[in-house]
């Protein structure tokens, strides 16, 4: 649709070059809950300079105006990468953009400490981890990284890898159809009922019922 010199368009697409705005709309969804530091760590309204865009993401967004348009076979397909692509572009550009001193997860991705701390958790959700084994991967004392921890992401390691693995669990329970004691297994549970607690404190429902709610919805 196109609004040019007064007049609406219908249909009838505007050249590029000859209008004053372009606007693309696209649509990516994620689960927000029960964790998702991430989002959390966006601002509601994240606006990037067409100054501090890439010529490549300007191909991409071209890319995919004619999927939109066009209808082909896999355009689905293409614009859900090309959405993920930009994504996660527009998070990485605004990474670069925050200040040394700032504090929050992205910030702490930067930190060679933490960082690492944080993608060996991602990583390897199910390994038994300890304060100290972490401190001894990442080259710090186990009351160094703990504060270090606290100060940039807002809460202790051990109490990070429980949310991961309760969003990792949500994940497999939501789209999957193994039994709640295997999900348990998978993400480092050695029991269903000390996943089944953990959960629990941190959705307010068991896992079963939380399945059976998030399949009806």
């Amino acid at each position: 649709m196109a609004y040019h010199r007064g007049v609406l368009r219908p249909g009838d697409p505007l050249p590029a070059s000859e209008a004053e705005s372009v606007v693309v709309c696209g649509f990516i969804a994620c689960d927000l809950r029960p964790f998702n530091p991430l989002i959390a760590s966006l601002p509601r309204l994240l606006h990037i300079p067409s100054t501090g865009v890439g010529h490549w993401v300007a191909q991409l967004l071209d890319q995919a105006v004619a999927e939109s348009r066009g209808r082909r076979a896999g355009s689905a397909v293409v614009l859900e990468r090309v959405s993920e692509v930009v994504f996660i572009d527009a998070a990485r550009q605004y990474l670069e953009s925050l200040p040394e001193d700032a504090l929050s997860w992205l910030a702490a991705l930067r930190d060679r400490h933490v960082g690492r701390v944080i993608s060996l958790l991602h990583e390897m959700p199910a390994e038994p981890w300890t304060v100290d084994e972490l401190g001894q991967r990442v080259g710090l004392s186990r009351s160094a990284l703990h504060e270090r921890f606290v100060q940039l992401v807002g809460l202790p390691p051990m109490q990070y890898l429980t949310n991961w693995r309760m969003q990792l669990g949500a994940g497999l329970l939501r789209n999957g159809e193994a039994k709640v004691a295997a999900v348990a297994q998978e993400i480092g549970y050695d029991s269903e009922a000390a996943f089944s607690r953990a959960f629990k404190r941190a959705v307010g429902i068991p896992p079963a019922a939380w399945r059976k709610e998030q399949r009806r919805a």
